[in-house]
This record gives structure tokens, sequence and C-alpha cells, in this order.
């Protein structure tokens, strides 16, 4: 499959597919409502913890079918009653949109047919955390992906994939609302042949692209106001750290006192 490549219809029976789903965040809810209009119910659920969970009220909803003992909280499928039951289910599937773990070669191995992951990127570029800040930052390709996990962060082989162009107004949150609906278009197109079993696996080169852990956004977020830089440099970084959250923002410090700044550009109509 090529980028922005269309997948043609396929006379396929999804009643027959087996899947585990876990996510979280408003778009693990809309790739759900998509999975159960096209005829498939999750087998079991794994959300996040309930300190760390945004919607995982939303899903539960959608999957009031399941008997409590089929969903799985936090790190719970990582212990030995979680596997035991993936394992008493055998999935074909486990279908992961924005869960904040990792899954060992010990779960990764359970569902027949390998877990998906949908990615907030354009693999194997912005592995792991903050990949719109980093994409605009580092000025690398950015898009959605959904790749099937390995051991390592965002490394295993991908599905599909589609890429976007950044705007010179996009600051992290606008491109990461973008993005969101990217990866559902990525999923929908994909969804055929993961239920025929038809799709092609594009390994990734560990060595290329970038990863970036959680905590790498503070490494850039102080602005040095004696230092000299670029009015270019200065406004993607603004861009790149304007996110939802004021915390991830760049910050100066004056009078022994902390400034955040977050960026809104607006393009002139006239222009």
């Amino acid at each position: 499959m090529q980028d922005g490549e269309v997948m043609p219809e396929r006379n396929i029976k999804e009643e027959l597919l087996k899947i585990v789903y876990t996510g979280d965040r408003e778009i693990s809810v809309e790739v759900l409502k998509f999975i159960m209009e096209q005829g498939v119910r999750p087998i079991a659920l794994i959300l996040p913890a309930e300190n760390m969970a945004t919607h995982a009220q939303e899903l539960l909803a959608l999957c009031k079918y399941l008997h409590n003992s089929r969903v799985l909280r936090g790190d719970q499928f990582l212990r030995e009653y979680g596997i035991s039951l993936l394992r008493e289910l055998r999935p074909d599937y486990i279908i992961c949109v924005h869960l904040p773990y990792i899954f060992p070669r010990e779960v990764l191995e359970i569902p027949k047919h390998g877990v998906l992951n949908l990615h907030p990127a354009y693999l194997p570029h912005n592995r792991g955390w903050h990949t719109p800040s980093w994409a605009i930052w580092e000025e690398t390709p950015h898009g959605a992906t959904l790749h099937f996990m390995d051991e390592g962060v965002d490394t295993g082989d991908i599905i599909h994939q589609k890429q976007i162009e950044i705007l010179p107004n996009d600051t992290a949150d606008t491109l990461y609302k973008r993005i969101m609906k990217l990866e559902i278009e990525v999923f929908k197109e994909a969804w055929p042949f993961i239920v025929a079993g038809t799709y092609n696996r594009k390994p990734q080169r560990i060595e290329s692209g970038s990863t970036h852990k959680k905590t790498d956004i503070t490494s850039i977020q102080f602005v040095d106001l004696d230092k000299q830089v670029k009015s270019g440099d200065l406004i993607r970084l603004l861009r790149a750290l304007t996110t939802n959250d004021i915390k991830e923002s760049a910050y100066f410090k004056a009078d022994n006192k902390l400034y955040r700044m977050q960026i809104r550009i607006v393009k002139d109509k006239s222009s």
C-alpha cells in the first residue's frame, strides 16, 4: 500500500473477528464506534488506570454487554489473571488506540495475528510521546500510522500510514487535532484488510527516524533571554510547545519568577 492509497471495498465477515479493544481519549471512542458499526463487538476491554483515563466511561458504555470480569484496568492485563484471561479468549487481534502502556512479549504473542497500534506520527519519525511538538520543532514528516506492536516503542511493522502537511500557522495543538482525524481515516481504510488478513507488513529500520520519551520535552522548554536566536527558530519553538497543557509550554524567567508562553497564529484573509 502506498501513502494515501484508498483501499477497495471487500466482501468481509466481521462477525467472525475476535478482538480485544484497548485505548483512551476521544479518538479511541470514535474508532470503537466504527468497529462496532461494522458488526464487531470486542470480547474484552483493557482500560488505563482510573487516575489516568479520560474516556474510560465512554468505552464502557459502548461495551456495556461485557461482564466486569472481561474489563481489565491499569496493569491488570500484565498480571497473571489478565494474561490467563486473554489466553483463554484467544483473540485474533488486540487493537490499541492511545493506551499509555508498553506490551511485553508475553502479551504480544497472545492474539492470533498480533497487537495493532494506531500512532499519531508518520513512522519511523517521532516514535513515542509529543509527536506533533517534535514534528514542528525538528521539521520532520508528520502523519498517522497503523502498525503492529513489538517490544520496542512504536517500532513494529507498518500496515498503513498517511502523511499530513504541517501548515505555517500550525501549533502542536492544532496539528494534533488534525492528526486525530487522519488517524481515523487510516484505520478505516485499513479495516477491510485487517479483517481479511490481506495487508502488507512494512518493517521499520530501527536505526532510522526518531524516538522521544515523555520527559524529553523539558529539554527545549526554557528560553534564555540573554541568548540570541533567529526569529524563525523562536516562533517554531513556541508553535511546537503550544499544546492543550500550559505546563508543556515554553517559558522564561525574570525577577525570580517564571513566565509561560503560548502562541496563536492567524492567517491573514487578505493574503
